[in-house]
């Protein structure tokens, strides 16, 4: 079964990176040390790999991705707005935790599709002028795809919350908008996979 969080990439298998318990990161494809520089710039390059403990064997890829955007953060790379960041963590725990990964993925896979337009408007240029205003025009379509990846789900909890308090049938209630969030972002996954299969034929 494919792994979504992956990328694709054929049938290559992943590069397993090994983690010892000195923090020292081991390639086992190149049988070398390399460090988190070096994993960020495989994840730019598009090579897969899978990072394990080399004591348990256990896969903390993501806990190591995740090590790589604090690093990256921390040197200035600010791509996550703080706003963002707090309505993300405020969702650990919530309800809808278990939509928002999927619904995060297939925005960011939508935007990833219109950067690589943007690309192709840059290199296609003619005579060193650049088309500034399909840029911006992409650009506020992107920001407003990720305002409705979170202001989606933003308004249900708090009003899930205040309901439970005051009626216990309230949980229902709240199925019924997780059923129905399901529905939209299924709809949405439809509405991708559509485009896609447009822009390769």
């Amino acid at each position: 079964m494919t792994d979504p969080d992956r990328p694709e990439n054929g049938d290559a298998e992943p590069v397993t990176i090994k983690k010892y318990a000195n923090r020292r990161l081991y390639n086992t494809a190149t049988s070398s040390y390399v460090t988190l520089d070096h994993l960020a710039r495989m994840v730019r390059d598009g090579v897969d790999f899978v990072v394990r403990d080399a004591k348990t064997g256990e896969d903390i890829t993501r806990s190591v991705l995740t090590q790589i955007i604090v690093e990256e953060e921390a040197k200035g790379q600010n791509l996550l707005p703080i706003g963002f960041l707090r309505r993300l963590i405020g969702f650990y725990g919530d309800s809808l935790q278990s939509i928002v990964p999927q619904y995060l993925d297939m925005s960011m896979r939508a935007f990833t599709g219109q950067q690589d337009e943007m690309r192709r408007t840059m290199q296609n240029a003619f005579g060193g002028m650049f088309p500034f205003a399909r840029l911006d025009e992409l650009g506020r379509q992107n920001m407003a795809l990720f305002e409705r990846a979170m202001q989606m789900f933003s308004p249900f909890a708090p009003r899930a919350a205040e309901r439970e308090s005051e009626d216990p049938a309230a949980g229902r209630d709240t199925d019924r908008e997780l059923d129905d969030m399901k529905a939209r972002l299924e709809a949405m996954q439809r509405q991708l996979d559509s485009l896609s299969t447009k822009k390769n034929d």
